[in-house]
């Protein structure tokens, strides 16, 4: 208990110090996490090497958490979506990176099983860095970030069957094929491979295998239909806050242990779980749930990762672990730069997905200890290889902040995010999801009527995912994301942007679209509403004209009039102004200026004194009523 208690004094506290720095530099949480791994283990000898390893398996449960994070935030359709990168986009990463670092490593004089076993080792890169990194600095719907994202999941689908080809790789004899067609893998194969782990697929024949493992998948999805639901609400009648969290637990660890026990990988089906729920009433409850627990994880295994790297391997021969580790990232860094410009990536997201997936990933971890129990890899050169990755991935964040520079230089610095894809129609197209726009959609959704959301401010529409309100990210003056909102079939339109400008410039567009589309719009003063009469708004709402009102009828009744006088006034004022707004629209030319307009300001001055006359009168006709 002692040595429990004092590790993980050692591990909060290094925590708490060293990432707050690494944040307060700009250098983002995970390099802060990785460099007190370094402070703890091989510069200070806090944590030893043994009681790191295993600390790390425990860690890795972090990735898992926020892969069912991730999973909530992914419509199914949106996935779907996806399928083209998966397949193409990662799928093409994974081979032309694993047959690149094969072919080189056979041109220097290793094995073709070595040279493919180190393929798919550095073939793969860092869900938990990247994917953290990329929240953190919101790229993660950025077309780079997609991209990106896209190639990870690919990646960690593609761990299933390399971990099931590496026995086959076993030259030397351990590997070999039963008559009923499965695989023996030596005695380590018998046992789990030599940890004592349960499998629901050791023994069978590979239809077994591929039938167990998509009666999990299968599970998966069906429980996530029909028994999460009924679980939550069985827990809400105990009214116990803490039981939410052991159930959201419950859901992730009870996954994790059944992908498992069929050889799949737990990551990935959490993230399957995660998508299922992504519709589900309970999915902002687990979000709040699971993410304490995943941002602990995460940064223990960043930490992990930084207190095992052997600066003994290191400084015994510097020069070959570092080229190999730069040779590494160069290789992937190319390479992606290619698949990306093939895929139509350019600028700030091109740089992003290349430099965001050059290092090795977690899963070497896996790979390698697996490749050198199955005497697949040397020991010595599977220590090297274990180097080399966690190099690499303390490397990660420089090569974001490599990002980053290069980003501000390239053309596209300015439009720091790619529109949504627009996947929805409805009747009524509200742009702009500010203040004045998010009161319009609340009262209007209330009633039952659907909206589409259309707003360029990305953390207003990220604010209103997390309330479960679904939005679209872009800019709504482009007549493309326009039209993908269904501008030729809603009946309404609603104008709520900032930008007097942008304001003008989308009604217009829309009114020559749709002269039959009723357009309601927002108006900053007198002036805007002038302008946007002229360019075909119907209905026009000065954002600050109705609380002014209000707040004259406030006063009114502080100064004796009764609440019943103060609310005639209120209301015969704004007939008269909407009126006298109106008749002012005609009079108003935008080549001359208000004040050099007589017709406008002889008008103007007419109508000030009828509403004195519509005052007075209509508290005479209140008081003659009484």
């Amino acid at each position: 208990m002692d040595s429990f208690l004092f590790q993980a004094s050692i591990f909060l506290l290094a925590a708490v110090l060293a990432v707050p720095i690494a944040a307060r530099l700009g250098l983002g949480s995970v390099l802060g996490y990785l460099m007190a791994g370094i402070i703890i283990g091989p510069i200070l000898g806090l944590i030893a090497h043994s009681e790191t390893a295993d600390l790390q398996h425990f860690a890795e449960f972090g990735v898992v958490m926020m892969l069912f994070l991730i999973g909530l935030e992914m419509d199914p359709r949106a996935l779907w979506a996806m399928r083209h990168r998966l397949i193409g986009l990662g799928g093409l990463q994974i081979s032309l990176t694993l047959l690149t670092i094969m072919l080189l490593m056979m041109q220097f004089g290793y094995a073709w099983n070595i040279a493919l076993a180190v393929g798919m080792i550095f073939a793969l890169s860092s869900t938990a860095i990247v994917l953290q990194t990329l929240s953190e600095k919101g790229l993660m719907r950025t077309a780079g970030g997609r991209s990106t994202f896209a190639v990870l999941l690919t990646q960690d689908i593609a761990v299933i069957p390399m971990l099931a080809l590496l026995p086959l790789l076993a030259l030397g004899g351990t590997a070999s094929f039963r008559e009923d067609g499965s695989i023996a893998v030596g005695e380590e194969a018998a046992h789990g491979a030599g940890h004592g782990s349960m499998s629901l697929v050791e023994g069978l024949p590979g239809w077994g295998v591929t039938l167990v493992t998509i009666g999990a998948v299968v599970a998966v999805i069906l429980a996530g239909i029909y028994l999460i639901r009924p679980l939550f609400r069985f827990i809400h009648h105990a009214n116990l806050r803490e039981m939410y969290t052991a159930a959201a637990l419950l859901i992730v660890i009870g996954i994790g242990f059944l992908m498992s026990l069929v050889g799949l990988s737990p990551a990935l089906g959490t993230f399957l779980a995660g998508v299922v729920l992504a519709n589900s009433e309970f999915r902002h409850e687990l979000e709040s749930d699971i993410q304490p627990f995943k941002g602990l994880l995460l940064g223990l295994f960043f930490i992990t990762v930084g207190a095992q790297i052997d600066f003994g391997t290191l400084f015994n021969d510097p020069l070959n672990v570092l080229a190999l580790t730069l040779a590494v990232i160069g290789i992937k860094g190319v390479i992606l730069f290619g698949l990306g410009r093939v895929f139509g990536l350019r600028g700030r997201n091109l740089w992003l997905f290349s430099l965001g997936l050059a290092q090795a990933g977690e899963f070497g971890f896996v790979l390698i200890s697996f490749a050198t129990q199955q005497n697949v890899l040397p020991g010595d050169f599977g220590e090297a290889l274990l180097l080399v990755v966690a190099l690499s991935m303390l490397i990660t964040p420089l090569l974001f902040i490599l990002y980053e520079v290069l980003a501000r230089r390239s053309k596209d610095s300015e439009n720091k995010q790619d529109a949504d894809e627009i996947d929805e129609t409805g009747p009524i197209i509200i742009a702009g999801i500010g203040r004045f726009g998010q009161i319009v959609n609340r009262l209007v959704r209330a009633h039952g009527f659907k909206t589409v959301v259309l707003d360029h401010d990305l953390k207003a529409i990220e604010l209103m995912r997390q309330f479960g309100i679904k939005g679209f990210f872009g800019d709504p003056t482009r007549p493309d994301l326009l039209h993908a909102a269904g501008l030729m079939e809603a009946k309404i339109l609603v104008v709520a942007l900032d930008d007097p400008n942008s304001t003008i410039k989308l009604i217009k567009h829309a009114r020559r679209e749709r002269p039959d589309l009723h357009i309601i719009a927002r108006a900053r003063d007198r002036v805007h509403v002038f302008q946007l009469y002229k360019a075909g708004a119907n209905d026009i709402v000065r954002e600050m004209f109705d609380s002014s009102l209000r707040a004259g009828r406030y006063v009114l009744e502080n100064m004796g009039l009764s609440e019943y006088e103060a609310a005639i006034s209120e209301q015969t004022f704004f007939q008269h102004d909407r009126q006298a707004v109106r008749e002012l629209a005609e009079l108003w030319d935008p080549d001359i200026p208000s004040a050099q307009n007589k017709a406008y300001i002889d008008r103007a001055k007419e109508l000030e004194q009828d509403l004195e006359t519509s005052l007075m009168a209509a508290l005479e006709k209140k008081t003659a009523a009484e």
